[in-house]
Order: structure tokens, then sequence, then C-alpha cells
């Protein structure tokens, strides 16, 4: 059973950037498509990244996309989400989230699909 720990959160000013890890014991994350989720304060869990790690295809939820880069490195059994121009509305506990490599970056947002969850990371954007 493969297991995840999320690490790199903090506080950070706006228009800061972060870069979240995700590193993975117990299982190969290759063999997996990945998922960031969020659950900003007060809201519901949200997807917010995708990757299929067999191949390397991406995609990214629309409040995010063009600031934040999923990534995934082989050798370190890690995925890496890296935030640039964060926002005050990014702030939340983030999730990394493995499931069955056959969905690919197909049903981000569904959290039913998800095998194993980490144990979250605060992020925090002040204005």
């Amino acid at each position: 059973q493969v297991q995840l720990v999320e690490s790199g959160g903090g506080l950070v000013q706006a228009g800061g950037s972060l870069r979240l890890s995700c590193v993975a014991s117990g299982g190969f994350l290759g063999y997996y498509s990945v998922v960031w989720f969020r659950r900003p304060n007060g809201r519901d869990r949200e997807w917010v990244s995708c990757l299929d790690s067999t191949d390397g295809t991406t995609t990214y939820s629309d409040s995010v996309k063009g600031r934040f880069t999923i990534s995934h490195e082989s050798p370190k059994n890690a995925v890496f989400l890296q935030m640039n121009n964060l926002r005050p509305e990014d702030t939340g506990v983030y999730f990394c989230a493995v499931r069955r490599a056959l969905y690919g970056v197909g049903y981000c947002d569904d959290s039913t699909l998800v095998q194993t969850w980490g144990q979250g990371t605060q992020v925090t954007v002040s204005s």
C-alpha cells in the first residue's frame, strides 16, 4: 500500500511562491495517476491539478492554470506542485492523492476514485 507525505506548505505573501512535495513510500508513483486537491478555509475540497505519471500528461483547474505546475521526479519517487503568483484565495490545506493509472488525467475532481490520501500541508497566503 503506497503511503504519501506532503510538505512545503507555509505562510507567504500574495504574489509569492511555494513548492509542495508529495513523497511516496511503499509503491512507485510512476504507476499511478496523481492529483493535488485543496480544502480552502470554510469551503469544500476541490481539485487543483492532475498528473498521469505513466506519460507525464497534466491538467489544471481554471483557478490555478498558468500559475501552478505539477511535476513528477521518478528518482525521488515524488510529485511536486510549484505554486507561483499566489493569491489569498489559494489558502487552504493541500493534499496529494493517488488513483489507478487508467484514469490518467480524467475525472480529476472525483475524489471517490482516490486510493490513498496524504495527510495534507497548510498553505496560507496573506494579502
